[in-house]
């Protein structure tokens, strides 16, 4: 039997602002995807070098897995459940269940195992958020944020990306909202999310991390380049590494910056706030640093252009002066909220 729930699809830049904003907004709480993302105070920035992929220091330029949600639904004071499950096929029939009550469920998954993704996309990422909407015999109808259109997937296939094993594993992760704040205050909301920011990027205490962590991430590229044993072999796939992390997974760096731009343009419209128009401009000019970063890396790593080690660090010593501004104005505007 045919069942459907009326949902609308909507093309996102990532997965787990798209998947909140769209079902927030399917609840009756309209929510873009930016305003998702900067309430959650997902931008960020890490070099952590005990962490490796590979035998390269794991980058980071948002909050790990998970936290859009959590902070959103904490940030709004929204009702959501959520659940794990120990056996899939329990899992299976929770997400029928809820499915049969009406539900558009949000679900993690393994980009692996979901067949709708070209071949040359799937990878063992096990950290993918998209929609479930409705059923249609053995199909699940799924609203995936990175698709232009309404997707299908088939039972065994839904069940495999769900309980997929290894890091990130989601255990059968699903989510849903069930109950909405009676008010929204964004003039608190936008503010506390701010101060929240700055925090991980302008205060952190660890070296490897916000600010800090590009400064570092500047210094190791020319430290790199003095290293004879590591100049030529180890430096260009280092570099390769930075911009496959910032360029080819999710939004990457550039874009992480350019939603959160996107979120203070939407939130000084919001609150009446206009620096954090300015701060937005500011966001945008560093997101555009890390693509001009990511395109002259790939350049010297392919042999397109010299290695000049010190130029790329100055390109990153710049992106971290561009956004310890940005942050600048964001400290002053939300301390007065």
């Amino acid at each position: 039997m045919r069942q459907t729930l009326p949902f609308t699809h909507r093309q996102s830049a990532h997965c787990e602002s798209g998947v909140m904003s769209a079902l927030t907004t399917h609840a009756g709480l309209p929510l873009s995807e930016p305003m998702a993302f900067g309430l959650a105070a997902a931008l960020a920035f890490a070099l952590i070098p005990f962490v490796k992929l590979s035998g390269l220091p794991l980058i980071a330029y948002r909050m790990p897995p998970g936290a859009i949600i959590r902070g959103v639904r904490k940030r709004l004071d929204i009702g959501m459940r959520r659940f794990t499950f120990g056996d899939p096929e329990q899992g299976m029939a929770a997400l029928d269940r809820a499915l049969d009550e009406g539900r558009v469920v949000g679900l993690q998954s393994s980009v692996f195992w979901l067949p709708y993704f070209p071949e040359d996309m799937r990878f063992h990422f096990n950290a993918h958020n998209l929609i479930v909407y409705g059923r249609d015999g053995g199909d699940y109808l799924v609203s995936d944020p990175v698709f232009e259109e309404t997707v299908r997937c088939d039972r065994a296939s839904m069940k495999k990306a769900r309980f997929a094993k290894g890091a990130l594993a989601a255990k059968g992760l699903m989510y849903f909202v069930e109950r909405l704040p009676a008010e929204v205050e964004l003039g608190r909301a936008i503010p506390a999310a701010i101060r929240a920011n700055h925090r991980v990027m302008a205060k952190a205490p660890l070296p490897f991390v916000g600010l800090r962590g590009m400064r570092r991430l500047g210094r190791s590229i020319v430290k790199l380049s003095r290293d004879p044993r590591r100049r030529d072999t180890y430096l260009p796939r280092f570099l390769g590494h930075v911009v496959r992390m910032q360029e080819e997974i999710g939004t990457g760096g550039a874009g992480f910056r350019f939603m959160y731009g996107a979120f203070l343009k939407e939130a000084a419209a919001s609150i009446g706030e206009p620096a954090l128009k300015e701060a937005s401009a500011a966001m945008t000019e560093a997101g555009d640093t890390w693509r001009l970063f990511a395109l002259r890396a790939s350049k010297m790593c392919k042999g397109r252009e010299p290695m000049n080690a010190p130029a790329l660090s100055d390109i990153i010593m710049q992106c971290a002066d561009r956004e310890a501004a940005a942050w600048e104005l964001l400290r002053i505007a939300a301390r007065h909220r």
